[in-house]
């Protein structure tokens, strides 16, 4: 597209950036783009989510990894001085809902506080801008198709923190002059979304299951619907919300694709056969719902559209197709 060829020629040569959380799933993807653009490109993570599953990633030709914790004021302000990156990419935090709901204090001081340790630091540097992976969690209950406009409602720990983030954004552009823009990422999927057991995201647990012989868990009925957007198209979208001259002011921008998938249609496309024929055989099985949870994710993507230019490229059905091979 023309709006990306512009941003991306404004990117001069080593310039500096920093992902945080650049060990883990969205930020070892964004590395792999942002070298591309011939980046300098600082990694900033404590490797501790991913228990070195990731850790291969390290290995990005280019990339510089620095290993510390966001909570850990001093190192993090010394670190980010040092560097001086131009934008950074704030991808780390506690992910998932139910370990929230068992542990609500980690997830502040992680998603919170994290946020806006990042922000203060930004602040001390100089950065231009902050781009941060905010969660449509936010959304909660509301009706679908969800948009940016609509008054947020976090049902868990989770949303709320993340949502806090989104909050801490807004506050430090308008109060201290630093650019930022909020993303807001509907259920992302892809390549190196790795197994950490039963609250792994669903397109993983059911891969790694199935290809285990293990019947897939469907939670509920399996009718409820997400929005999978593929994390190519996610690191993208970081891309252009940092080079874009249309936000900057504290806007929050929907990440999806706006096509609901349900549950059950997923464990059908993994399992290769209907799920009347997957019950049978014990490739699927069904269990109780869990608290905390929205029914049902759609994203209007009008400004992600509008301001940065972005719409998904990589369509479910082939994204899911490349996952199988």
């Amino acid at each position: 597209m023309p709006i990306e060829i512009c941003y991306y020629k404004s990117m001069r040569h080593k310039t500096n950036v920093l992902v945080t959380g650049g060990g883990g799933f969205i930020g070892s993807h964004l590395i792999a783009q942002l070298l591309q653009k011939r980046l300098r490109v600082y990694s900033y993570d404590n490797y501790v989510s991913t228990n070195g599953a990731l850790l291969p990633e390290r290995n990005h030709k280019g990339a510089r990894y620095l290993e510390g914790d966001i909570r850990d004021v001093p190192f993090l302000s010394r670190t980010i001085k040092r560097i001086r990156p131009k934008f950074i990419f704030h991808t780390a935090a506690l992910a998932r809902i139910q370990p929230s709901i068992k542990n609500p204090t980690e997830y502040l001081e992680v998603n919170s506080r994290g946020t806006l340790n990042i922000l203060l630091a930004a602040r001390g540097a100089g950065v231009r801008r902050v781009v941060y992976s905010a969660s449509s969690s936010a959304y909660g209950d509301n009706p679908i198709p969800l948009h940016e406009n609509q008054t947020p409602r976090p049902l868990n720990p989770y949303a709320k923190t993340k949502l806090d983030g989104e909050q801490w954004m807004k506050i430090f552009a308008e109060l201290y002059g630093v650019e930022t823009v909020s993303l807001r990422y509907f259920n992302v999927y892809g390549l190196g979304n790795i197994y950490n057991g039963p609250y792994t995201t669903v397109i993983t647990l059911f891969l790694h299951h199935f290809a285990r012989g293990k019947p897939m868990e469907i939670i509920g009925d399996g009718k409820q619907t997400r929005d999978y957007t593929h994390v190519f198209d996610v690191a993208r979208a970081n891309i252009l919300a940092a080079m874009s001259n249309k936000v900057g002011r504290g806007e929050v921008i929907n990440i999806g694709c706006g096509d609901p998938h349900s549950v059950n249609e997923i464990a059908e496309r993994i399992g290769g056969a209907t799920l009347e024929q997957l019950r049978k055989e014990k490739k699927a099985i069904f269990i109780p719902a869990r608290p905390g949870e929205s029914r049902h994710t759609k994203a209007n993507i009008t400004k992600a559209k509008r301001l940065l230019g972005w719409t998904p490229r990589i369509s479910f059905a082939d994204g899911i197709a490349k996952l199988k091979r």
